[in-house]
């Protein structure tokens, strides 16, 4: 890929040039050549630009996906000013982890992406030859997992973990919950958000508001809401049909749960106003009334090594790749955590029981929720030190009424932490410089 800047364009100027004038000095008369445009800049992103062949590539693939969930196709021009608008906002993402010192290394990727194989039930090997065959790049692909990892790891740290929620706020919802027969409603949703900008000027809020509404009148004529999603809405699930999946009640912001509670499956909200902007919805299913308060817990065992001015990150990272290394071997987990672990679990062979979500920071969690059985994680970082993980079972049990605070708690916080995101990012994208050069295209 050549990136047309002004530098690189007045160099391939001044080669054209001088193969005409050794054309002309050998008496050969030049060839009318019509110069053909390799890639074009489309905005500018900070110092960052993005190309026409990236956002071809993107939009290639979001037709492919778009295509094969049968989703009727909007017009190319709208698939391309959403992705443009997804890739600045990532890209300012990824701009901003690289300032602030967020980095993750080969080791965490590589046990991502063996993870993602895992999941299609292929080796690394055979999934390689899956990706290639569709057209990807492998090295293409592991930077894009990286980029993806990079900003989930952006969001956790200025977002996810400056969430609380307060105790009057978990039993003022399970009140709630018990008014509508204890039942945990769910609900199967769609939306699409017509975002306007922090501190918008009249005039952008009335050019918003006349989108949505024309977005509105569309799906009253009866017009299809993924294909609608695509076209009109700014969320980061626009390409999706603006599927949000099941959320249960205490997940979804107010202003949604309102809504929903008078809608019935098929039916389609009115325009809603929020901070973020202006929303519709569309309510596919929903399910719950008179349902057990389900979660699913994980037994889990860990070995803990930690970090302390005796014992470098490298080498508690090390030590537990040689454990990790004996474990797969044929070594005993437990009786090596027994001997190794700095964690109090130790004396128990590292076991810490049945886990409900919630119950441990979100690396570790996040980590034995994508874990096979049996299988040992590569070693992760969480504020405590360096892990190695072992999922041992997992079952659904019916929640005791602590259990359902600390379930309502994490809801909450999902609730909570989406919110702020979408307002972070807001924020984020508002303080970059974006300079759109879509008229040279």
């Amino acid at each position: 890929m050549i990136l047309m800047t002004s530098r690189t364009s007045l160099l391939f100027a001044l080669l054209l040039g001088c193969g005409a004038a050794v054309a002309q000095s050998r008496d050969v008369p030049p060839k009318v050549m019509r110069p053909v445009m390799v890639d074009r800049i489309l905005a500018v992103v900070n110092r960052e630009v993005i190309t026409q062949f990236e956002l071809n590539e993107r939009v290639q693939r979001a037709l492919r996906e778009l295509s094969a969930r049968r989703t009727p196709l909007p017009a190319r021009e709208e698939i391309e000013r959403q992705m443009l608008e997804r890739m600045i906002v990532d890209k300012v993402q990824l701009q901003y982890a690289k300032e602030t010192g967020l980095q993750i290394d080969d080791l965490q990727l590589d046990a991502a992406i063996n993870r993602l194989a895992e999941g299609n039930r292929l080796s690394l090997a055979e999934f390689r030859v899956a990706l290639e065959r569709d057209g990807i790049p492998f090295d293409k692909f592991r930077e894009e997992v990286r980029n993806e990892i990079v900003i989930a790891r952006l969001r956790e740290r200025e977002v996810d973990n400056k969430i609380s929620v307060a105790e009057n706020e978990i039993s003022n919802l399970l009140e709630e919950q018990q008014g509508i027969g204890d039942a945990k409603v769910e609900y199967n949703l769609a939306h699409i958000l017509v975002q306007v900008p922090e501190q918008a000027r009249p005039e952008q809020l009335d050019r918003q508001r006349a989108r949505a509404e024309e977005a509105l009148n569309r799906l009253k004529s009866g017009g299809d809401f993924a294909q609608i999603a695509a076209t009109y809405s700014d969320a980061s699930d626009a390409l999706q049909g603006g599927a949000m999946g099941w959320r249960g009640h205490e997940r979804l912001p107010e202003l949604f749960a309102e809504e929903l509670a008078k809608m019935r499956p098929g039916e389609v909200s009115g325009i809603l106003r929020s901070p973020a902007g202006f929303h519709i919805l569309k309510l596919i299913e929903k399910r719950g009334a008179g349902a057990p308060f389900l979660v699913e817990q994980t037994r889990v065992r860990h070995i803990l090594v930690r970090v302390s001015e005796v014992v470098s990150e490298e080498d508690a990272k090390r030590k537990l790749l040689q454990l990790r290394e004996r474990i797969v071997n044929g070594a005993d987990f437990a009786e090596l955590a027994r001997l190794q672990s700095d964690d109090a679990s130790a004396a128990r062979g590292g076991e810490l029981g049945w886990i409900y979500p919630g119950d441990t920071v979100p690396e570790f969690e996040r980590v034995f929720k994508e874990l096979p059985l049996m299988r040992v994680s590569e070693p992760v970082r969480t504020p405590f030190g360096w892990h190695l993980i072992q999922v041992l079972e997992r079952r659904t049990a019916d929640a005791s009424t602590e259990r359902k605070r600390l379930e309502v708690r994490k809801a909450l916080r999902e609730r909570k932490s989406d919110e702020a995101y979408q307002e972070w990012l807001r924020q984020l994208r508002d303080r970059a410089y974006v300079e759109y050069r879509l008229e040279d295209r």
